[in-house]
């Protein structure tokens, strides 16, 4: 199986017959047996979906994908139908960018899980950036959202309703990002300049060409006090 899988909790659909991890694939109705160890799928079989469910589970995931084409250049996106006793539906979205040739590379991942019984949309973004250019410069960071869904989503139909879900997700995610900006650049602006000294004490920039000069003629300057003329 070569295509972008999810291992996660919400794929779980339990062990196999040899006590193996089982997760889903919803989109091709697979199950699948994965190693963590190898990081390889195998054992592929069928899987029949509630069929209950599986009606608004391929709207929301057409949704999904249409707002990952628009977002994400490489990511990936699952949506998941309600467990036995739940009501809840669980999209998940994962985009990785590796960018070696200046010295970076991120890593997005959300989970939003949508219950129609409380008309509450309730998930979680968590971002990683590395940034390794004659240095090592780590963020990481998570961010809760919550909403509440609307009137006019509530009984619409399933595309309408899905479109209008993964907007609104759109539309948080975007003031998350805005937030961020600005936290970034006050941080550049402020936090990190209070934290520098303009100059050394003796108000001239340092030449680092000269260096080993600075430290041999002030090693001279001390040596003069240490045979005082009498």
């Amino acid at each position: 199986m070569s295509q972008k899988l999810s291992t996660s909790e919400a794929a779980r659909v339990g062990p196999s017959s040899e006590g193996e991890e089982r997760f889903l694939d919803p989109r091709s109705k697979i199950s699948f047996v994965f190693d963590h160890l190898s990081l390889e799928a195998s054992d592929p079989q069928p899987f029949e979906p509630a069929e209950e469910h599986e009606a608004f589970r391929v709207a929301l995931e057409a949704a999904a994908l249409n707002y990952l084409k628009a977002h994400f250049t490489d990511g990936v996106t699952s949506v998941f139908s309600p467990k036995e006793g739940s009501s809840s539906y669980i999209i998940q979205v994962v985009a990785n960018k590796y960018n070696p040739t200046n010295f970076w590379s991120g890593r997005w991942r959300s989970e939003y899980t949508v219950d129609l019984t409380s008309n509450q949309v309730s998930g979680k973004i968590l971002i990683n950036i590395h940034y390794y250019e004659q240095g090592n410069v780590q963020l990481t960071t998570s961010h809760s959202v919550s909403f509440e869904l609307p009137s006019g989503i509530i009984g619409a139909p399933s595309n309408t309703a899905s479109s209008k879900i993964l907007a609104l997700i759109e539309d948080e995610e975007g003031k998350y990002q805005i937030s961020l900006n600005e936290t970034y650049q006050e941080m550049g602006e402020k936090t990190f300049k209070g934290l520098r000294r303009a100059l050394p004490l003796t108000r001239q920039k340092l030449d680092w060409d000269k260096v080993m000069g600075y430290k041999l003629g002030a090693e001279l300057s001390g040596s003069r006090n240490l045979f005082p003329s009498s």
